[in-house]
């Protein structure tokens, strides 16, 4: 059987599933991003209109969202595992690894659909579902919605293109393809307002994100000829600026348009939780050159070729050490393997 064939079949068995079963309980990936949350409310809008029991679960650790998403319809969400678990289906969407994340407290349901479209996804599932063509996992729940026959509303649509929005970059990122647009369009005319949701998502700038941003590029560096290009903020950065932790999304971005970039790295520390004073890091490459996921995947965590991302108890100065010699790794290795950047 060859992979498309295999992949229509494990679709048409998410179909079956969702058709048989009457009680769901949705997830995500931990402190969720436009396609996690777009997702989660699309295939929670899918439910819905099949008439189906079906709760969102987002752990009380991951909230508040990040303020470019608080506008998402999320009513009835729950922030413990329903007492009924055992009895529901479990949909864990966009969720690449579900050991090294909050949703991880699902595990016990009755099955556990996992829907993503993350390369390295560790097929932890009952039932697993990854299409890594997929542009986005809203790309999944927005085919599947099609295969069952169920017309996204309007705030179904806005979600799913949200998802499909951030996951593409605007439609700028490797991962556009024709597909990608096929749906964009199909979503517009569910009821879509573009220029409502650009606005909402990228303009509608608090001063202390500015504040973030301005700091995080006066703080830029860069090693090894250009090839990598970081910042690190600090929790004193962030109280500097007046900005919540979510503030310092998009700095990446920036970082990775810096001329002759291969790698690009946003370093923050975190303040609060469990993890006070680890080091969060964003990943983003250029082109083909470098897989971020597998540097992302060496520290635990994982993501896609061009854009990723891991938890470290690595200091500053020994992350940075690590970046250099995982970049020279992929860019200067010689036959045997070994580095022939010199990490001065």
């Amino acid at each position: 059987m060859s992979e498309s064939e295999s992949t229509e079949v494990t679709r048409e068995r998410v179909l079956e599933r969702i058709r048989e079963d009457s009680r769901f309980v949705l997830a995500a990936h931990e402190r969720p991003d436009g396609d996690a949350l777009g997702s989660l409310v699309g295939m929670q809008g899918l439910l819905s209109a099949l008439g189906k029991d079906s709760v969102m679960f987002i752990a009380s650790e991951d909230l508040p969202l990040p303020l470019e998403y608080r506008f998402f319809a999320l009513e009835g969400l729950i922030q413990t595992p329903p007492a009924d678990i055992a009895e529901r289906t479990v949909v864990f969407l966009d969720c690449g690894n579900i050991d090294r994340n909050s949703a991880s407290v699902l595990h016990d349901g009755k099955h556990l659909l996992n829907i993503d479209h993350h390369h390295d996804n560790t097929r932890f599932g009952t039932l697993d579902y990854v299409v890594p063509d997929a542009s986005c996992t809203a790309e999944i729940v927005w085919d599947l919605m099609r295969g069952l026959g169920v017309a996204p509303t309007p705030a179904v649509a806005q979600a799913l293109y949200v998802g499909l929005i951030t996951d593409t970059g605007r439609f700028m990122y490797e991962n556009t393809g024709p597909r990608a647009h096929e749906m964009a369009a199909d979503l517009i005319e569910a009821g879509v307002d573009v220029q409502a949701v650009y606005r909402r998502l990228f303009e509608e700038t608090p001063e202390g994100k500015l504040a973030l941003l301005a700091l995080g590029l006066g703080q830029m560096r860069r090693f090894d000829s250009g090839e990598l290009t970081l910042s690190a903020l600090s929790a004193e950065d962030f109280a500097k600026a007046g900005a919540e932790e979510s503030y310092s999304e998009g700095i990446i971005d920036h970082l990775r348009a810096v001329e002759g970039t291969k790698l690009a790295a946003l370093i923050r520390e975190l303040s609060s939780g469990e993890r006070k004073g680890q080091h969060k890091v964003s990943l983003r490459a250029t082109d083909d050159d470098v897989d971020v996921s597998m540097i992302a995947r060496a520290q635990g965590g994982g993501g896609h070729r061009r854009a990723a991302g891991f938890s470290t108890t690595l200091e500053l100065d020994e992350l940075i050490a690590f970046l250099r010699s995982e970049l020279a790794v992929q860019l200067h290795a010689t036959p045997d393997g070994h580095a022939t950047a010199t990490l001065a």
